[in-house]
């Protein structure tokens, strides 16, 4: 089975993270799992795309054309990827920052009000891992187990002390 994903929005809104944090689960997981980050030169405020396969063959191209599932944390991102999902596909709009519906009606969409839960809850800079506990619930293809042991992976030794509010934001989307 082979799921790919492509997570698109703003450099700073963490989407090469959320992308490095699920491609450490699928390691730890020990499936077959390719991570390919993307932004633009601007980096903060840049667009910023990131490519992540899952899958239980090996991987033969880390590019993401038509992915199984779309993240889209605002909107130049639902525009420019909304159409690339395959039929029966999964879209997780940001409703917060994203105002229209999705257009096609043979995806099912998801809007969670990933910035507003965070902002409400003192963790403005983790609309992300939000958006990632909804995704993790929603696409049981993608296993719900060692989200701890991949939260250790991504964030880093000198930030150890952000792994309980990451686990209470991916908890958050969860519960969407």
């Amino acid at each position: 089975m082979t799921t790919n994903l492509l997570f698109a929005g703003f450099g700073g809104q963490g989407i090469l993270f959320s992308g490095k944090f699920l491609a450490y689960k699928g390691l730890i997981e020990d499936r077959q799992v390719s991570w390919l980050p993307s932004y633009g030169p601007e980096m903060r405020g840049g667009t910023a795309t990131c490519s992540v396969i899952l899958s239980d063959e090996p991987v033969g191209s880390p590019i993401v054309g038509e992915p199984d599932v779309l993240i889209a944390m605002n909107l130049p991102s639902l525009d420019k990827f909304e159409d690339t999902v395959v039929p029966g596909g999964k879209i997780f709009v940001d409703s917060t920052l994203i105002g229209r519906q999705v257009k096609r009606d043979d995806v099912t969409a998801y809007y969670i009000p990933a910035t507003k839960i965070a902002d409400d809850n003192g963790m403005s800079t983790l609309a992300n891992m939000i958006l990632m506990g909804k995704v993790l619930k929603e696409c049981p293809e993608l296993g719900g187990s060692h989200t701890e042991d991949a939260l250790r992976k991504v964030v880093s030794a000198r930030h150890q002390d952000l792994l309980a509010v990451n686990q209470k934001a991916l908890e958050l989307g969860a519960n969407v």
